[in-house]
C-alpha cells in the first residue's frame, strides 16, 4: 500500500524487452537518498511508479529494476515509457507512517487524458477525461491517484472532473512537464469500489 505522496522524481534508463513477448524491463535512476532512507530497499519490495506497483528485481546504489507484465504494459502509461522519462516515485508504506495522502494501493483501474491546465490564483487547474466506466467513481471532494499523486477532486462533469495542483507539486512531481493530450494512470479511492459493489447488491 501507498499514500499517493511522491517522494522523488526517477528517471527511465533503460527499457528492454523480456521473455520474447511484451513484457518489459525497466531501469529507473534514483538518488542512493530514495533507496536507503528510512530502511533500505531490498529485491522483492514494491514500489509505487507512477501509480504502477512494481516489484524490485535488480539494485544498485543509484538504480532499481522492475518487471512489467504486457498486461500492466497494455493497461496503463507504461508502453509509452522510453529512456529519459520522467517516473513519480514512492516507497511502500509502513505500519507507523504518516498517512498524507490517501489509500493508495498501485492496482491502476485506467488511463485518464489531460484536457487542460488554468492557472488559478497561486495553482494550476487541472481537468482529466476519465474512462467512462470509472466516472461514476470520481466525487468532488473525494481522493484520486493520478500518476501515483494523492489529489482532491474539486468538480465533476460527466466523466470529466478537476484538481488543483500547487507549486510544491508539480515541482516534485510529473505534473510539472504534463501537457494537454498526455495520459496519465488513475486509480480511484477504493472506498468508492466497495461502496458502488455495496449498491450492486442492494439493488
Amino acid at each position: 500500500m501507498f499514500t499517493g505522496i511522491v517522494t522523488a522524481l526517477g528517471t527511465v534508463r533503460e527499457v528492454q524487452p523480456i521473455g520474447g513477448g511484451h513484457d518489459l524491463r525497466l531501469v529507473m535512476g534514483v538518488t542512493p537518498d530514495f533507496l536507503r532512507d528510512p530502511i533500505p530497499a531490498v529485491l522483492g519490495a514494491s514500489i509505487c511508479c507512477s501509480g504502477v506497483c512494481l516489484t524490485v528485481v535488480q539494485l544498485s546504489a543509484d538504480s532499481f529494476s522492475v518487471d512489467a507484465s504486457a498486461e500492466t504494459v497494455a493497461k496503463t502509461t507504461l508502453g509509452g515509457w522510453k529512456k529519459g522519462s520522467k517516473v513519480n516515485l514512492e516507497r511502500a508504506l509502513r505500519l507507523g507512517d504518516e498517512l498524507g495522502g490517501h489509500l493508495v494501493s498501485g492496482h491502476v483501474d485506467g488511463v485518464a487524458e489531460v484536457i487542460s491546465a488554468t492557472p488559478e490564483n497561486a495553482s494550476v487547474r487541472w481537468r482529466f477525461r476519465a474512462p467512462q466506466a470509472l466516472a461514476p467513481f470520481i466525487a468532488p471532494k473525494g481522493s484520486v491517484a493520478l500518476d501515483g499523486v494523492s489529489l482532491t477532486v474539486n468538480e465533476v462533469d460527466g466523466a470529466t472532473f478537476g484538481v488543483n495542483i500547487i507549486p510544491h507539486t508539480a515541482a516534485m512531481t510529473g505534473f510539472g512537464t504534463l501537457q494537454p493530450g498526455d495520459r496519465v494512470n488513475i486509480e480511484i479511492d477504493t472506498l468508492a469500489r466497495y461502496v458502488a459493489r455495496m449498491m450492486e447488491f442492494r439493488a
